[in-house]
């Protein structure tokens, strides 16, 4: 069967009641490529004095992909990197040995009222990398590349598909697409990478004939090539990849391979060892729950 799982994921309140919807990790699959971590936040309306800022917190051993459909987010980190993010830019943050961040409302919004919608996912680094300098790489909107794949408008935002490739450097295969299809459309998709999965972030859409209702994540057989239909307009993030080279601990923002390693990095947090984020004086403490 094409369609082998189907994650509907659960509610997690990232703080301030800022509610994102979490697909990956679950009880049933850890990892999809190197990808084991997926939220799709919004759409949230932000109104003037009231904003879902995410403090200056910590990460080791992966990457963040962030990606708006909507509105405008300003990221800061420990590298100095100052960067605002909009709608159809990659952002690929590097932790590797590790880095600290803030993801804020932008100055110019603070006083507007306006829609915050998109994706954010953690790509776990192959286990050589794990400890690689951190790096913060912004690929703006006009750099991604476009293919049109029967009714279907697919952009490329990492990795290699339909005769187009992405800029964004990895550090093993991956496969981020974007993907419109109008009312009735079908999207042919090939066995690009061995690991797949589908999420409709608006609208439901037919797999093989199986319907996956939106933001439903359908996890693929590997190997085969699918047929996606649209029963109306709807929007798809196809995300997959090389399978990850191990299993990975995760506790609070930390990935590693290694369970000592995330002890380290929990008491390098507490111990205020991270590199800061000039300018920034506020952060996310460490969680009262320890690792064990």
């Amino acid at each position: 069967m094409s369609l082998q799982l189907a994650l509907n994921g659960h509610a997690k309140d990232l703080g301030g009641g800022f509610m994102v919807r979490r697909l990956l990790p679950s009880a049933q699959k850890q990892s999809v490529g190197p990808f084991l971590f997926l939220d799709h936040f919004g759409p949230v309306t932000e109104h003037p004095g009231q904003g879902h800022d995410v403090r200056p917190h910590p990460h080791i051993g992966l990457a963040t992909v962030t990606y708006l459909f909507e509105g405008a987010m300003m990221h800061r980190d420990s590298l100095g990197a100052v960067q605002r993010i909009e709608p159809g830019a990659i952002n690929w943050m590097t932790a590797g040995k590790g880095i600290v961040h803030s993801e804020r409302k932008p100055d110019d919004l603070l006083d507007k009222e306006f829609v915050n919608h998109g994706l954010q996912l953690w790509a776990a680094l192959p286990r050589e990398h794990e400890e690689a300098e951190p790096a913060f790489v912004h690929t703006p909107a006009e750099s991604i590349p476009e293919a049109d794949v029967g009714a279907a408008k697919v952009r490329v935002l990492i990795g290699e598909a339909f005769g187009v490739k992405s800029p964004v450097a990895t550090f093993a295969p991956t496969l981020y697409l974007d993907v419109h299809l109008p009312s009735g459309g079908v999207f042919e998709l090939p066995a690009l990478v061995e690991e797949r999965a589908v999420y409709p972030v608006s609208g439901d859409v037919l797999v093989d004939g199986v319907p996956l209702p939106r933001q439903t994540l359908g996890v693929l057989e590997a190997g085969k090539a699918v047929r996606i239909e649209s029963t109306g307009p709807a929007r798809l993030a196809v995300v997959g990849g090389a399978p990850l080279d191990g299993h990975r601990f995760m506790w609070w923002n930390f990935v590693s391979s290694r369970k000592e390693r995330i002890l380290q990095a929990a008491d390098d947090w507490e111990a205020g060892r991270f590199d800061k984020v000039p300018g920034e004086t506020e952060f996310i403490p460490l969680p009262e729950r320890k690792p064990l």
